[in-house]
């Protein structure tokens, strides 16, 4: 039970309360920052048990990405802010910071390492987002069409 809580639930919570936290810097507000928190908190998760590799930041992503288009659609409300504050925890910033810092420290092997997976990672990141939000802004009109309007019987033209 303590791995479980060390490994997946603590860092989840931690990134629902960082994301939480850029709410206030996105000017979200009410149940919103709540949204934004789950959001960055289900990102996590599904990057920890893919395997925190490149490809489970794209499924991260992805998942961020129909998560922020469904809550957008249930509040009426623009998708960037939930996409772009439930993103915040997987942005790769430790990955910029090391490879700047073996650049300058002349280790050219490790810099192009870190600097091509900190790319690969960020790569994943907006393509998964993309993705996803191109889909399910192209099947949404297909998937919940409003009822048409009729005629009720007897009142035709």
């Amino acid at each position: 039970m303590s791995a479980i809580w060390s490994v997946y639930i603590l860092p989840c919570v931690c990134a629902f309360l960082a994301c939480v936290g850029f709410t206030l810097v996105f000017n979200i507000h009410g149940v919103g920052k709540l949204i934004c928190g789950v959001g960055g908190a289900l990102g996590w998760l599904i990057y920890l048990l893919a395997g925190s590799t490149i490809f489970a930041a794209f499924l991260a992503s992805a998942a961020i990405g129909v998560f922020s288009e469904a809550m957008a659609r249930l509040r009426r409300c623009p998708v960037t802010g939930y996409l772009l504050v439930a993103l915040l925890p997987l942005v790769p910033g430790g990955g910029i910071y090391y490879a700047m810092r073996y650049c300058v420290s002349g280790d050219t092997q490790n810099f192009l390492d870190t600097l091509l997976h900190t790319f690969g990672m960020a790569a994943a990141l907006a393509v998964g987002a993309m993705m996803t939000s191109s889909l399910f802004r192209a099947a949404y009109p297909h998937l919940f069409r409003p009822k048409s309007p009729r005629n009720p019987p007897g009142k035709g033209r």
